[in-house]
């Protein structure tokens, strides 16, 4: 019983974090569909000083309800499961994301008002993949692989050729992926790990045991 309630303690908990940015993103858009007006002039323009808000700011615009859409169900999914797997360092996960992306967009994209939440996504997907994998935990090897199947086509995100009559900012997508994948190597060693069994330990003498065996039956030429 204790058990299950703190499971469920931590599910809500991580539920909290994606919940307040949606509320904050879907109030926005209503905001500017009620005023009918546009905040993209908030979003990042690289290389020029008025474009720098834009780095706090542009997760949170979008171009319109499809552009939002595509990006709540994603971004929910993916923050719930950074809090609830890797809560001790997912908050630190989440801000370098944020921050990383979109002044690596400010630094080196197109010279264009870049908007949306979709940076931060692919970093999400960037780091949990490649984060579980490394850490050899079977629970968080199973997040790759949904990772991987449920947004494995975020790669094609990366070609705008593939869309060129969409507005695209694949350099967000591009330094989110970069990113999240940076972080996950940097905090390999944060956070969940892998359970050690006692087998493992077993392992581990036997290869202590027979490098020493090594060394005392082998001479120096």
């Amino acid at each position: 019983m204790i058990k299950e309630k703190t499971e469920k303690k931590i599910l809500l908990s991580s539920l909290l974090m994606p919940t307040i940015l949606l509320v904050i993103m879907w109030s926005v858009k209503i905001l500017e569909t009620v005023f009918d007006t546009s905040f993209a002039f908030l979003g990042i323009y690289p290389h020029e000083w008025h474009g720098l808000p834009g780095i706090i700011l542009a997760p949170f615009i979008h171009s319109n309800f499809s552009h939002l859409s595509a990006n709540s169900v994603p971004l929910f999914i993916l923050m719930a499961t950074l809090f609830y797997f890797y809560r001790k360092i997912a908050m630190k996960i989440f801000i370098l994301i944020f921050l990383f992306t979109n002044i690596w967009v400010w630094i080196s994209a197109r010279e264009a008002f870049h908007i949306g939440a979709s940076g931060v996504v692919y970093g999400l997907a960037s780091f949990l993949f490649i984060s579980g994998l490394i850490r050899k935990n079977p629970r968080l090897m199973a997040i790759s692989l949904m990772v991987a199947f449920l947004y494995g086509s975020l790669i094609w995100g990366l070609f705008p050729e593939l869309f060129p009559e969409e507005n695209i900012s694949w350099e967000s997508h591009l330094w989110g992926l970069v990113a999240g994948a940076a972080l996950a190597l940097y905090y390999r060693n944060q956070g969940p790990q892998r359970k050690l069994y006692s087998w493992d330990y077993e392992e581990e003498k036997e290869d202590e045991d027979d490098e020493s065996t090594y060394w005392k039956t082998t001479t120096k030429s």
